[in-house]
């Protein structure tokens, strides 16, 4: 019964959403929000498992809206898609590096709406990942400043041990958990303690927003192997 929230300030377009997502099964409660301050409050108190967010509004941007939900500390975090009916590459990487895990068009028929939601409930990258690795690429080549994480100042890979690195780097290659642990022959479950901690250590939000950061601190190395193999779809944590 996963919980959702629609953020839009756009009232026809948000119960629109709104009732599109209530004639599937097995939704739980649907919760709506009209800027990006309401979406922060409702996150607070309702506790979404996903939220629908829309990136150009008044008194809060969805992107910064995102950035304050994550930054609550909710357990489990929400996974948050970007709504809007902009197809441009940089609304795309700046929603990867503020922890989202996916982005969507408005204008995307039903169905395939509906298909995304469900996709992004049991997974947590709703992004082609051949355009990750193009956007990283683009990006990283051009923006010489790298995300902040961890402690302002600080070497944050620093705080990694030798293998939390191997296996972010292995992350931002494209592998499945259970690739990454064939390869290092350890369990799944290691290898998901290794990822959760790493993520903690570095203030990262997402697998996505890992990609990214391994690319920008130089874990993974542009225009080596590539970052994410092409595909419909990508791992989950």
């Amino acid at each position: 019964m996963a919980r959702i929230l629609v953020v839009d300030d756009q009232h026809l377009i948000r119960s629109g959403i709104v009732t599109l997502l209530r004639t599937v099964d097995g939704l739980g409660p649907i919760v709506e929000a009209a800027d990006g301050e309401e979406a922060v409050a409702a996150a607070r108190e309702h506790r979404p498992d996903l939220i629908l967010m829309d990136i150009n509004m008044p008194r809060l941007s969805g992107l910064a809206a995102a950035e304050r939900i994550l930054g609550l500390g909710l357990d489990p975090a929400p996974r948050i898609v970007v709504l809007t009916t902009f197809d441009e590459d940089e609304f795309v990487y700046a929603a990867l590096r503020a922890g989202c895990s996916g982005f969507l068009l408005k204008d995307m028929p039903p169905e395939q709406l509906l298909s995304a939601v469900n996709a992004t409930l049991s997974a947590d990258l709703l992004v082609a990942p051949a355009r990750i690795r193009r956007l990283v690429q683009r990006h990283v080549t051009h923006d010489p400043q790298p995300q902040q994480a961890a402690r302002p100042g600080t070497d944050a890979t620093n705080l990694l041990t030798g293998r939390e690195i191997e296996v972010l780097g292995l992350v931002a290659q494209g592998l499945a958990n259970e690739e990454i642990a064939e390869h290092l022959r350890v369990s799944d479950s290691t290898v998901k303690t290794h990822l959760h901690r790493l993520m903690a250590k570095l203030n990262l939000r997402s697998r996505a927003q890992a990609v990214v950061f391994a690319y920008e601190m130089g874990i993974a190395r542009v225009g080596g192997r590539p970052a994410l193999p092409d595909g419909p779809g990508g791992p989950a944590v």
